[in-house]
């Protein structure tokens, strides 16, 4: 048996019929169930109330998928707007391409919409979100393994992955042999899963701090994994476009961390989740009669009289 490599899946797409089913689309389907498990979970534990994040999930996946497409587009244009380009491509999801900063701000501004719908503080549902966000993105790397792209340099080591020719460099067309780099993201995406479930429980991380962390730790990961890989990008000064992001989102999630811990130290309290429910009552929530019929609870009824002897 040769263990010098291991080959890539013969195929990422199987046909049901008319209809193609895709191992891309089928692990990142899974990885948003995953995720949405894992967070109803970890939410309810903190003081949250059951299905707040499936319905906040909802506003924040559309919103991610969305996002992750866009930056990718904007960030490698040339296969779409470049020579021999297809333009109508920047719209074939299903064929790969999502930018994981694009698809966290964007599903940031969702989740953002659907916490101040149902009086949720986005910090704390983001720190009940961040294990299961990486764990998704780990997932979302099998993709790419079916979909036999975004690999590292060419190597001879153990662990190499076999790429078929058509799906190899212009440069490299003779050598089948290269770095798994999706396989050495999802390892340290879990990694990173555990980091944050242990650190969570070990210092009650609040107000963000969890998710800070875990951006902090995937960013770490992603600078050095970036570095390895031979997929077109954009450089400047020297580094993959990639690369800068991850060295000023680390930064800006390190600050973060030191600051939130000083400003706001330990963790929101399930009375303190509810209090903020209470004050922002979600519109969805609301009586469906005149909206502007909004009245303190200790202010009598339009229905009842008013019952004060006058003086």
């Amino acid at each position: 048996m040769d263990l010098a490599s291991f080959p890539s899946p013969s195929d990422g797409v199987w046909n049901l019929g008319p209809v193609p089913v895709r191992a891309y689309a089928l692990f990142i389907i899974a990885g948003i169930f995953l995720a949405i498990w894992l967070g109803e979970r970890r939410w309810v534990t903190r003081g949250g109330h059951p299905g707040d994040v499936t319905e906040v999930a909802t506003w924040m996946v559309p919103f991610g998928i969305v996002g992750g497409r866009i930056y990718h587009v904007v960030t490698s244009p040339q296969a779409y707007f470049g020579d021999g380009g297809e333009p109508v491509k920047a719209l074939y999801i299903w064929e790969g391409g999502l930018g994981i900063w694009g698809a966290i701000a964007f599903g940031g501004v969702g989740a953002w919409i659907g916490c101040r719908r149902r009086g949720i503080p986005l910090p704390a549902f983001g720190d009940a979100l961040a294990p299961g966000i990486v764990l998704a993105q780990a997932l979302g790397r099998m993709g790419n393994y079916f979909n036999q792209e975004l690999y590292g340099r060419v190597t001879d080591l153990p662990w190499a992955v076999e790429i078929d020719r058509e799906h190899r460099p212009d440069a490299t067309l003779e050598l089948a042999t290269y770095h798994p780099t999706f396989i050495y993201e999802l390892f340290w995406d879990v990694g990173v899963a555990v980091l944050v479930i242990w650190a969570d429980r070990r210092f009650r991380l609040g107000h963000g701090r969890a998710f800070a962390l875990y951006v902090a730790a995937y960013t770490v990961g992603r600078g050095w994994i970036e570095g390895l890989r031979v997929d077109p990008a954009n450089d400047v000064l020297g580094l993959r476009l990639n690369e800068w992001t991850s060295l000023v989102v680390f930064l800006g999630a390190v600050t973060y961390i030191v600051l939130s811990a000083r400003l706001r130290p330990g963790r929101e309290t399930p009375e303190e989740l509810e209090a903020a429910r209470t004050d922002r009552t979600p519109r969805d929530q609301d009586d469906p009669g005149d909206p502007g019929d909004r009245r303190d609870p200790g202010d009598p009824s339009p229905d009842q009289p008013d019952t004060e002897v006058p003086a």
